[in-house]
């Protein structure tokens, strides 16, 4: 069962998406709140799998209380899935860094919802593809001279082509089909990519790429 937070500062998004994912038979609400301070309290208290996070809060804004939910290090650590109306907002490059699982359009289809709160819960990012090249062009324009990091040298060959493959938004079924290997040794890959990094999760994973040339724009 997978326990789910909604924190919106409109009541009807937060009592439709309620309903829709209560409706589901793995999947249970166990709280809301109307901004981004209530949110803090009401994660700490409730330790959900899943945070919606709505961007544009008042009080706290959606990217301030998922800062602090990070740095409370709850354990096990919730996932914080961004809810936006625009296609890209200036919030995703820093939401990803402090290790946010994805964004999530709130007028996307009903079963697009289901699946990124079933898909975050799991362990995966959710990055749509704008959302995905809008982060890269932030990424090539903050960076000057890209230099790989200490860090990398500890991959090995396999674990940089994880990395690299991940960074193109693979998931680990899609990783294993490219690397001919089965799915439960490409989250073996990931876990040990991710801990060796200093990685809290694959979006971060995906922004480190960037960052660190491993993976180049239009490559």
């Amino acid at each position: 069962m997978v326990n789910v937070f909604i924190a919106d500062d409109q009541a009807m998004v937060r009592q439709g998406f309620g309903a829709l994912l209560a409706a589901q038979p793995d999947i249970q609400v166990v709280g809301d709140a109307p901004d981004g301070a209530a949110a803090v309290r009401e994660v700490v208290r409730l330790r959900p799998d899943v945070v919606l996070m709505d961007v544009r809060m008042p009080e706290m804004n959606g990217l301030d209380a998922a800062a602090e939910i990070f740095q409370r290090r709850l354990d096990p650590a919730p996932r914080v899935l961004m809810l936006t109306t625009f296609d890209i907002d200036d919030y995703v490059y820093e939401a990803l860094r402090l290790g946010a699982s994805g964004f999530m359009l709130k007028d996307a289809p009903a079963e697009e919802l289901i699946r990124a709160v079933r898909l975050v819960a799991a362990g995966e990012a959710l990055l749509a593809p704008s959302v995905t090249r809008r982060l890269i062009e932030e990424v090539t324009r903050r960076r000057s001279d890209v230099r790989p990091t200490a860090a990398l040298d500890a991959l090995t060959p396999r674990e940089r082509e994880v990395l690299e493959l991940l960074a193109a938004g693979l998931s680990n079924v899609e990783i294993g089909q490219r690397l001919f290997v089965a799915e439960q040794t490409v989250k073996t890959h990931v876990g040990k990519v991710l801990a060796k990094l200093g990685l809290r999760d694959r979006a971060q994973a995906v922004v480190y790429a960037y960052e660190s040339g491993v993976v180049r724009p239009g490559a």
